[in-house]
């Protein structure tokens, strides 16, 4: 028994479950090594788990009751976004139906529903004016998408005696182009594929492999990158020009503003909702103070 909140015990299991999502998110976007920040997720865990247990508590006082009506019309969106019953029962983790635990689960989406819309209201309706003072203080929100145009030279290895006669080869390529001879001339003449031209036009992040985009986009006009590897062999490119980002017409973006608007609107008023529902929340952490769990010196 690790948590509880005003009494509603919150198992481990979902703990650890929550834990591991938030330390995976970090994982992924390479903001943690090993294991070193795992307390400070471990806390985020659990305030998660709080916030949300105090929110269903709030919602179920506020909301006991929750009709068939509304019952069937939630479970019928739930279904028809999972893409059939079957899918939705794999979604929620359960192996088959159970009809309780389905009520349950069910309801209290409904009960939350129904707290968020007393939270949120009044909601805005951004006027013209609203529209053009938030597009003006955020407009780095609303820019175009970066664009590079960029020539090749890339030599697979198929056919190739060593990956060190390729890597030699691109080197030497790469001192010619250094040296001012045509980029484009050299690709025509040593690409291995003969369809692909050497100037590959304009193109945006995520276009092309991540290992060439990372690279290109990283280089300044006219600069003629390093020999690199991807799966498709050794290379170099050359950045010949480059469009920055400019600010999107407020007429294209104008419904994406709004919808920005109201998210800001809903953030602030629910923050500050369980904001003082925490004041008055009971909270029981009978967890023992956890380190790393790693072997000394491993992480």
């Amino acid at each position: 028994m690790a948590l509880i909140i005003n009494g509603e015990t919150i198992d481990d299991e979902i703990i650890e479950q929550e834990f591991r999502t938030i330390k995976g998110h970090f994982e992924r976007t390479l903001q943690v090594s090993c294991c070193e920040r795992d307390p400070e997720f471990r806390g985020m865990a659990k305030d998660n788990l709080s916030s949300r247990a105090i929110l269903q508590q709030e919602a179920t006082k506020r909301f006991p009751e929750v009709t068939d009506a509304e019952f069937r019309t939630r479970l019928d969106q739930l279904i028809l976004q999972a893409g059939g019953e079957d899918e939705f029962y794999i979604r929620i983790g359960l192996p088959f139906k159970d009809e309780e635990v389905i009520r349950e689960n069910v309801a209290g989406g409904v009960r939350l529903d129904k707290l968020l819309q007393e939270v949120y209201a009044p909601e805005p309706v951004p006027s013209e004016a609203d529209i053009q003072a938030y597009y003006d203080k955020n407009v780095k929100l609303f820019l175009t998408d970066e664009e590079i145009r960029a020539s090749h030279i890339s030599i697979g290895l198929q056919g190739a005696k060593s990956r060190n006669e390729v890597y030699s080869h691109l080197r030497e390529l790469r001192e010619q182009a250094l040296s001012g001879a045509d980029f484009d001339a050299l690709g025509i003449e040593h690409n291995t594929n003969k369809e692909l031209p050497p100037d590959l036009g304009w193109f945006k992040q995520g276009e092309f492999m991540e290992e060439f985009v990372s690279i290109a986009f990283s280089m300044r006009d006219g600069e003629i990158s390093p020999v690199f590897t991807t799966q498709l062999g050794f290379h170099i490119c050359k950045v010949t020009d480059r469009k920055a980002p400019q600010p999107k017409p407020l007429e294209e973006v104008k419904d994406i503003v709004k919808a920005r608007i109201v998210e800001e609107h809903r953030d602030k008023k629910f923050n500050a909702f369980v904001d003082e529902l925490k004041k008055t929340v009971k909270v029981e952490d009978t967890d023992p103070e956890e380190g790393c769990g790693c072997e000394e010196g491993a992480c």
